[in-house]
């Protein structure tokens, strides 16, 4: 299998998609953050001294999706249709799963924008209560699913 983010003299180069068809692609990526019972306690109460830990990990889920391009060497910059976050809590770890959906219409997907934004994210909430619980772990950031492109449709 040839690497497509290589050239005939092996060098990096970012993939030229002006070919390719627009296409309607979206992709949904998700993950976990685990955290002690009281990090969760201020969290869901509102309680934390930075502020609103979810609503703020939602902005950023949004902004990482949308700053891809400018973090991962090879990812094209794209004109997004939308961007989705939902956070859904977890009281039996206790933590949180975010999942983040990336939509356009466009010739490259955006798999790797779903799986930046719900990385930032859960970053955020970790940055947000890392006063109460040092030892809170991120796990499980994965794609769930993406449609559209030549190479087809995915679910997990």
């Amino acid at each position: 299998m040839n690497l497509t983010h290589l050239d005939e003299n092996q060098r990096p180069k970012m993939v030229d998609v002006s070919e390719k068809n627009n296409t309607t692609r979206v992709a949904v990526a998700s993950g976990i953050i685990e955290m002690s019972q009281d990090a969760y306690n201020a969290i869901v109460s509102e309680k934390t001294k930075k502020g609103p830990v979810l609503q703020t990990a939602v902005i950023a889920a949004i902004m990482g999706v949308k700053k891809t391009s400018d973090l991962i060497p090879m990812c094209h910059p794209l004109n997004l249709s939308g961007i989705n976050c939902d956070v859904e809590e977890l009281a039996e770890l206790p933590g949180f799963k975010l999942t983040v959906t990336a939509k356009l219409t466009g010739q490259t997907g955006v798999e790797m924008e779903a799986l930046m934004g719900t990385s930032i994210g859960l970053l955020t909430i970790y940055d947000m209560v890392k006063a109460i619980d040092k030892g809170m772990v991120i796990r499980n950031i994965q794609l769930e699913s993406k449609s559209g492109g030549k190479s087809g449709d995915f679910k997990r």
